[in-house]
């Protein structure tokens, strides 16, 4: 059989495929994380569903940067030389937090084996407010 004689694939089913979205929630999720300068598990993790996540104005946040000190086969942050933790960085969290309106947020962490406390600190750091 040559190339010209393959049939063509077949469309997938209607239920399977996914919308992306059409509202401005995205658009003001990724506008917020990008002035927070704000990482999510989300994007480093390439999750497929962000999409949705973000477009109902939800996400997960990472924190300790977006180096992983490790190289788990199943996980697809990017392991590397991690940058030094950023002491305001829980109040970055609180911010997107209260402009988000949510309730409850999810939070979690690249390993940082390079820190003595592996980060442990950055979870329980109180912060007084910035002056802006």
């Amino acid at each position: 059989m040559t190339i010209t004689e393959l049939k063509p694939r077949p469309r997938l089913p209607e239920w399977l495929r996914i919308k992306l979205p059409t509202s401005d929630n995205f658009a003001r999720m990724r506008s917020l994380l990008d002035e927070l300068k704000l990482h999510t598990v989300c994007e480093s993790a390439k999750c497929p569903n962000h999409w949705e996540c973000w477009e109902k104005g939800t996400a997960t946040f990472m924190i300790a940067g977006d180096r992983c000190t490790r190289a788990c086969g199943f996980c697809a942050v990017s392991t590397a030389k991690p940058l030094p933790l950023e002491a305001y960085e829980p109040m970055r969290v609180a911010e997107a937090t209260r402009r988000m309106r949510l309730r409850h947020i999810v939070i979690t962490a690249v390993a940082r084996d390079d820190l003595a406390d592996a980060a442990r600190t950055i979870f329980g750091r109180r912060l007084k407010p910035c002056a802006n």
